[in-house]
Parts: C-alpha cells; structure tokens; sequence
C-alpha cells in the first residue's frame, strides 16, 4: 500500500486497557477499553462522527505479529473536519473515550435486562430461573439446618 501522509493507521490494540504504554498502549487508562477488537473500533469511530474510515481485517501490528487484528485507516483530514482533532494522539483519545463509555452503556444496559429477568413467553429462562430459585431455596434450608444442629 502506498504512502499517503493524509492517513493514519488505528490499531485496536492501542486501546488495550490490560496492555501497558510500554507494550502499546496508546491511549491513557480512562480511554482504554477491556478487549478491544476491530468492530468495535470502528462503531466507536462511527459513533464520534468520523466518516472517512477503511477497515483493514487481518492484519497484524508489527510489534505484534502473532495478532491479526486488523486497523483501521482514518483520513486526518476528514477528522479534522468532522470532529475538529488535528493530531492522531487527540483522535485516539476521543475514539477511546467514545468506545469506553459505549462499553459501559452496554454492561448497563445487560444488568438491567438481568435484574428484569426473562420476558414474558421466555419459557426456558423462566425454567432457568426456577432453577436457580429452588437451588438457593436448598441452600438456605441446608443453612438453616447446620444451624439448628450446632445448637443442640
């Protein structure tokens, strides 16, 4: 691939909140996310706005070849444009602030639909439910026994 100084290349492991500066960290800790991947990446790119992306699939860091994680190609003019950022350190940074709290919105929303429990006609997570109903129901009777017989 040719040369082009309008482009910049988006790795997702630069957003890897495990991974430390030294190893490739890019982005500071508040804009990291917990297992990053090429998809998400580029929905947290399309979510800040960004419009001139190419998504590149298997391809693989050089510091990291045994990871083909692919990247993305973001023209530094088009982000200049859309969200105002000149440099690749500020466009790292909103992406990975975008994508982090994209992540958090998603547990969010995943408790809340748990704390919900099954819909309506859900048959099987209803099953699944009465389960786990029954077997704390069991629990606490086998605690409630332990502590009858320590005081006899």
């Amino acid at each position: 691939m040719d040369h082009n100084p309008d482009r910049i290349a988006v790795w997702p492991g630069y957003f890897d909140a495990k991974a430390s500066r030294r190893s490739g960290r890019r982005v500071p800790k508040d804009s990291s996310v917990l297992k990053p991947d090429l998809e998400g990446l580029f929905i947290a790119s399309r979510a800040l706005g960004l419009k001139k992306i190419k998504r590149e699939e298997r391809v693989s860091h050089p510091n990291r070849p045994h990871a083909k994680e692919g990247r993305l190609w973001v023209s530094k003019k088009g982000a200049n444009e859309s969200i105002g950022a000149a440099s690749k350190e500020e466009i790292l940074q909103l992406i990975g602030g975008q994508w982090r709290q994209m992540q958090k919105d998603q547990r969010n929303n995943e408790k809340e639909a748990q704390k919900r429990g099954p819909k309506v006609g859900d048959k099987r997570a209803r099953s699944q439910r009465k389960g786990a109903n029954k077997a704390r129901a069991a629990q606490a009777r086998a605690q409630r026994n332990q502590k009858q017989r320590r005081r006899r």
